[in-house]
C-alpha cells in the first residue's frame, strides 16, 4: 500500500468551555440533531456530518477562561455547506434574528462558493458555503 486510502470525514470532535451551550448553538442554529450523552461529551448529527462536543480532556491543562484561537496549532475553522444561495441569504437572516455577529458573504469565484463566517461560543470559526451556481 503507497498510501492510506481514506474516504470522506467521519466525525469532527470540539473540546468546548459549555458542553450544553454548545449544544444549543448547534442544534437550534445549525439543524445539528443530538444523539447521545455519553459521559460530560454530547454526539450530534446533521444527516452528514457526526459531531462531538466535549469538555477538555484533562481540565488541569486546560488554560483558565481560554476561548479558541485559529492561530495555534490545530483547527482553523469548521465549514458546513448549504445547498444554495438562498439558503446561505437565510442563513444569514437567522445569524442576524439570533444576534449572531457574522462577515460578509463572500464569493469565491475561483472555487465557484461563497462562505459565510460567524463564531460559535468559545469563538471557532464556522463557516457556511454555498455553490455560486
Amino acid at each position: 500500500m503507497a498510501t492510506i486510502p481514506t474516504a470522506s470525514v467521519h466525525h469532527i470532535a470540539l473540546t468546548v468551555s459549555d458542553v450544553r451551550r454548545s449544544q444549543q448553538f448547534y442544534t437550534e442554529l445549525l439543524g445539528f440533531n443530538h444523539l447521545v450523552d455519553f459521559g460530560p461529551r454530547v454526539l450530534l448529527h446533521n444527516g452528514s456530518v457526526l459531531l462531538g462536543i466535549g469538555p477538555a480532556a484533562d481540565p488541569a491543562q486546560a488554560p483558565a477562561d481560554d476561548r479558541f484561537n485559529e492561530n495555534r496549532i490545530g483547527l482553523d475553522h469548521l465549514s458546513l455547506s448549504v445547498a444554495s444561495m438562498a439558503d446561505m441569504e437565510a442563513a444569514r437572516a437567522l445569524l442576524d434574528a439570533n444576534g449572531v455577529p457574522h462577515g460578509d458573504i463572500l464569493r469565491l469565484d475561483a472555487f465557484g462558493i461563497a462562505v459565510l463566517p460567524f463564531r460559535d461560543p468559545d469563538n471557532i470559526q464556522v463557516e457556511l458555503t454555498a455553490p455560486l451556481g
